[in-house]
């Protein structure tokens, strides 16, 4: 418990909001905003209402993952990761509970008045499924790790980052700026997917050791560490393949292309993690795979709109 008397409680919440996640919460919302500039419908104001709620949801989940590992056991002697708030002692577990409560709530409001900015009364039914959405989201930001039955325990983290950090993420963005949806738009989504998957993946096998301990089942505790590692790259070709056949299908200018000057920051991420076997070795890799992802998401963006 030393370490923990040696920080405020200003900075025991700061590091557990874990900061270096937001870059890649944020990816998404800025995928779909450029790409709704792209074909002249933006609003300024839905961008910083979208970046607010997801914000605050990505807060929500790292303390939920916080509380829930350290109640669960992944969060023990045997983790290789930087130390948990819970479980160093920070932070009680009522007083997380609290701040998952407060961001929760918190995530509800901003969400609501990011829909009702976007949509109005115009539509009713796509107001109600746009709430039950985010309601999912929040459902989903706890129960990763925390709750009765937390999903992230039977290796369904991966999906779950697929769909929210890249389908609903983007999709939802572009249709709050544009209301309508092209097919198309799915690509880029899935790009983006495929990369917020990566960096789960980039952590799940740093802590594969005391993931496995836990009962924690995570994709690389079920493939092993070798094919863990396979499964790595195939998530950033398939990242890649999407923004490709995207800029195939919808190709009017050069600019389009500029992404692909991202493509060495990925092949450093892939090639580090393939030859990188010691835990802690893995853990910088973890925020260069989400500042790759976020700096894709710039590339591609300027590319769309230029």
């Amino acid at each position: 418990m030393s370490s923990s008397a040696s920080i405020s409680p200003a900075q025991a919440w700061v590091s557990a909001f874990r900061p270096r996640t937001l870059p890649l919460a944020l990816a998404s919302i800025f995928m779909g905003s450029f790409l709704a500039k792209s074909v002249g419908s933006f609003s300024w104001l839905v961008l910083a209402l979208a970046a607010l709620t997801t914000i605050l949801l990505q807060i929500l989940s790292n303390l939920a993952n916080d509380y829930g590992d350290s109640q669960n056991g992944a969060d023990s002697v045997h983790r290789e990761g930087p130390q948990r708030a819970v479980q160093s002692g920070t932070i009680t577990p009522q007083q997380m509970k609290r701040g998952m409560a407060v961001f929760g709530a918190a995530s509800l409001v901003a969400g609501v008045a990011l829909l009702w900015v976007a949509l109005g009364t115009a539509g009713a039914w796509v107001f109600l499924a746009f709430f039950v959405m985010g309601l999912s989201a929040i459902w989903a930001a706890v129960n990763y790790t925390a709750g009765s039955r937390p999903y992230g325990y039977a290796g369904l983290g991966d999906l779950s980052v697929f769909i929210f950090f890249g389908l609903v993420g983007v999709c939802g963005t572009y249709y709050l700026h544009t209301r309508t949806l092209p097919l198309a738009v799915l690509l880029p989504a899935a790009a983006l997917g495929c990369f917020a998957t990566a960096v789960l993946n980039v952590n799940n096998i740093r802590d594969i050791r005391s993931d496995e301990l836990a009962g924690k089942i995570t994709v690389p505790v079920r493939l092993g560490p070798v094919r863990a590692r396979r499964y790595h790259w195939l998530l950033l070709l398939l990242g890649f393949s999407c923004a490709v056949l995207f800029v195939a299908f919808t190709y009017h200018s050069p600019w389009q292309w500029l992404f692909l000057l991202s493509l060495p920051l990925f092949f450093f991420n892939a090639r580090q993690v393939w030859l990188r076997q010691e835990s802690m070795q893995l853990d910088p890799l973890l925020k260069q795979m989400a500042m790759s992802t976020l700096a894709f998401t710039l590339l591609f963006g300027l590319g769309q709109i230029l």
